[in-house]
């Protein structure tokens, strides 16, 4: 594939120059002084009621940690972490928002997940069929390894069709993309992108089109979309008027929304995908698991933590280039177009890992905005961490809440920390990827069946990548608006510009 190549005029290139934002490294240190853990939690019941309000409403998520970081003068604090009661049996938590601290929650011989996936409190099992899915089981639990082999295996089993399905079902979106562009002067990307995501993953492992099974073409919004929502909304707040904020606490934060309320929903979910996922469900025998199980374990694996990671991934890729130069784009429509015709005009995983600019991206939006924002564990023993200044001793059974919008941007490690610099992690500064931590996990590091990273970590990265390899050999540049929506941000394209139509300067 041969496409004409933009010819923004290209500052001097940074990246064979020493790195602005190179990494100055957290010295480990022994004789750190141990202190108390900062912080209280107030009086029982109404202290966690006053976080609450504050975490949703007179502060705000990033606020809320912002204003007791500065009051504490420690990125270690106690604190009650939402939703609280009646949702979450425990708010009691200690807040981790440091690159150093944060990976204990990482360590399972040092911490029990059990219960735990991205928050204080876990979904009735009546959203999965009666099961407690993988996500909620704790790595020593027999089930988990099974579970974990199992997925693996399957991915495995589909690794030839990652990238060609990827393309087929991103061409759809960017035609959908293009045609409502020329019909409106704005266009909400976040639900054509949700579609071509959806059908991709449910395609990638059913073997056909959503489209072809009960759900049908909006599968994706008449469904799975309503049976996520009472999951997700006691940690989301939709912005209502002030009159109406007690009125949104008490529906969505106070008492969980029930499980039969979409049970229709869900059985329309379970049908498509038992019907239609036959050979990766007759897989789960070999690994000593129900097929029955296998299939809801399947649903949340890939409507819940991919679909709905990729609800919030895909629209920040575009919401942080669309605040970025246009000559940042033509730095990548250059490096893509020109890889991409080395290769003989196909689109492989060799041509993407040649892509260090197109990398660099993807890693500084995952760092910049990670899909999930909340990690929490309980300690298996007592512990002493360490921040970069201080020791802190937690005690056995004490739960561990870290907020990775902080962790990742810690100004002790990355320069310019708020700053969305696209060649970040390029050259000898690849290394710092090692703080990025969206997979629950180090990035440089490889999920295993003894922890809770992230299985499908690496097919993640690589959609990332190929989103942004097809976009920019079809367009030279775009313009768009973002806004804050739930927890992430809604993106609305203004403009599209195909490749080859940018005016060049001598």
């Amino acid at each position: 594939m041969s496409l004409p190549t933009p010819t923004y005029p290209i500052p001097l290139n940074p990246f064979h120059e020493e790195q602005p934002f190179f990494f100055n490294p957290p010295q480990d240190d022994d004789e750190l002084p141990l202190k108390e853990i900062p912080g209280s939690y107030d009086p029982p019941f109404i202290g966690a009621i006053m976080d609450r309000w504050d975490f949703y409403y007179n502060q705000g998520r990033d606020g809320f940690f912002r204003a007791r970081q500065e009051k504490y003068k420690s990125t270690v604090f106690r604190a009650n972490a939402p939703p609280g009661p009646f949702i979450a049996k425990e708010s009691k938590v200690v807040v981790l928002l440091d690159a150093i601290s944060f990976p204990i929650l990482f360590d399972t011989t040092k911490v029990e997940k059990t219960n735990f996936f991205d928050t204080t409190y876990m979904p009735s099992v009546n959203f999965f069929g009666g099961y407690r899915v993988l996500a909620f089981l704790d790595p020593s639990e027999p089930k988990h390894k099974a579970l974990k082999q199992y997925f693996f295996n399957v991915l495995a089993s589909k690794h030839d069709n990652f990238i060609p399905l990827l393309r087929k079902s991103l061409a759809d979106l960017f035609n959908n993309l293009e045609s409502q562009l020329e019909k409106s002067k704005e266009v909400n990307f976040n639900p054509i992108s949700d579609s071509a995501s959806f059908n991709y993953i449910f395609e990638l492992f059913c073997d056909k089109s959503p489209s072809k099974t009960d759900l049908g073409p909006q599968g994706n919004k008449t469904f799975v979309d309503i049976w996520l929502v009472p999951q997700v909304t006691p940690i989301v707040t939709f912005g209502v008027p002030k009159l109406l904020q007690l009125v949104e606490d008490l529906l969505i934060h106070t008492f969980p929304i029930p499980a039969f309320l979409v049970k229709g929903k869900y059985k329309t979910i379970f049908e498509a995908f038992s019907s239609s996922a036959g050979p990766t469900l007759d897989k789960a025998k070999d690994f000593g698991i129900q097929r029955d199980e296998a299939c809801h374990n399947l649903i949340f694996i890939t409507c819940f933590n991919t679909y709905g990671g990729l609800k919030v991934l895909f629209p920040a890729l575009f919401k942080w280039l669309g605040r970025a130069s246009p000559t940042w784009h033509a730095n990548l429509a250059k490096e893509i177009r020109n890889v991409v015709k080395q290769e003989g005009g196909v689109v492989t995983l060799a041509a993407l890992e040649k892509m260090s600019l197109l990398k660099s991206v993807v890693y500084e939006v995952l760092r910049i905005d990670p899909p999930v924002p909340f990690q929490c564990a309980r300690a298996k023993e007592d512990l002493v961490i360490q921040s970069h200044d201080a020791s802190f001793k937690i005690k056995k059974g004490e739960l561990i809440y870290g907020y990775q919008p902080f962790a990742t941007k810690d100004p002790k490690v990355f320069e310019n920390p708020e700053t969305f610099v696209p060649y970040r992690f390029m050259g000898k500064a690849e290394a710092n990827i090692k703080y990025v931590y969206w997979s629950n996990g180090r990035e440089t590091e490889d999920p295993t069946v003894d922890d809770k990273q992230c299985a499908g970590k690496d097919l993640v990265v690589l959609m990332a990548r190929v989103m942004l390899v097809e976009f920019f050999l079809r367009y030279d540049t775009f313009t768009c608006t973002d806004e804050v929506f739930l927890v992430g941000s809604k993106v609305t394209f203004t403009s599209l510009t195909k490749a080859g139509t940018v005016k060049t300067k001598n």
